[in-house]
Parts: C-alpha cells; sequence; structure tokens
C-alpha cells in the first residue's frame, strides 16, 4: 500500500491516530517525524506505549524522513507519517520526492495563532505556509477524524 496519511498533530501519537485513523486504515506501521521525540529515547518509549504491538512505530528526524520518504511509501503494509507542525511537512514536500497530500488534524491554540476550525488554530504565517504548498499541487485539507468531512484548505485559511 504505502503511506496513507500524511498527516500533522501537535500531538503527535494519540488516540485520535491509533484508534480513530490506524484501525480503519488498518495500519502497519507509523512513522514519527519530530526532531525533538527523535533525540529522546524516554520520549520515544512514551508515544511507543500508546500504539499496539502489532504497529510499528518509526522515529526520523526531518533529514531522515526526507531521505526514506521513497523506502516508505514502497512499503506494502499501509502507514501513516505524523509530524508536529507544518514545517516539518513542507520540507518533505521541497525534495525531488514531493508529498501530494496533507491532512491537518489538530493544530492547538498558542499566542498567535487564531481559531480556523475548533481543532485547527493557525497564524497568519502558517496559513500561507499551507497556501504555498497547494500552490505547488500539495493537496491540503482538514479533518479530526475519518468519519468528518475533509475540509478544504480554502474555507480555514
Amino acid at each position: 500500500m504505502s503511506i496513507a496519511l500524511y498527516r500533522i498533530d501537535d500531538r503527535l501519537i494519540h488516540g485520535q491516530v491509533v484508534v480513530g485513523w490506524g484501525k480503519p486504515l488498518n495500519v502497519g506501521f507509523i512513522v514519527l517525524v519530530d526532531d525533538t521525540v527523535w533525540a529522546s529515547p524516554w520520549e520515544q518509549d512514551l508515544y511507543r506505549m500508546g500504539v499496539p504491538p502489532e504497529i510499528e512505530v518509526v522515529f526520523a528526524s526531518t533529514a531522515e524522513a526526507a531521505a526514506r520518504l521513497p523506502e516508505w511509501e514502497r512499503d506494502p503494509r499501509v502507514g501513516i507519517l505524523l509530524a508536529g507542525d507544518i514545517e516539518t511537512l513542507a520540507a518533505l514536500s521541497t525534495n525531488s520526492h514531493r508529498v501530494s497530500r496533507i491532512n491537518v488534524g489538530g493544530i492547538h491554540h498558542r499566542p498567535g495563532r487564531s481559531e480556523r476550525l475548533r481543532y485547527v488554530y493557525l497564524s497568519d504565517a502558517e496559513a500561507a505556509k499551507l497556501k504555498e504548498l497547494a500552490a505547488q499541487g500539495v493537496a491540503v485539507t482538514a479533518q479530526d477524524v475519518p468519519t468528518a468531512a475533509p475540509v478544504p484548505l480554502k474555507e480555514f485559511t
């Protein structure tokens, strides 16, 4: 199959990803792309605890993910690639191998961000980055759970 979902969710691995998305997609692996988590075995152990043993969890730095993306996309199992922020997935979309679709699943409130959807808060710079990705041909939608309808980028930026 390959990577069925490229998701931005600042909570990274949690129940909504594992159960809400993982079960319906029959996920065999999750790639968590986050430089801080990649460098922290302790944090990796915490995230691994929330995933059933039949699902492989791969922790990758942004640079490693850029290099290994074609490998993961050829994997016969279904996978989810998960990043905590827009910049990380944007970095994967600038290489010769381009991410073609991004699911914005949860970007929560912080100073400088405004509510765009009940589960998406963006700064003007983050909204502009998503628009830039879309202009490059990346399909960007927001969708918190698979049973909800995808929300097109133009409706939340």
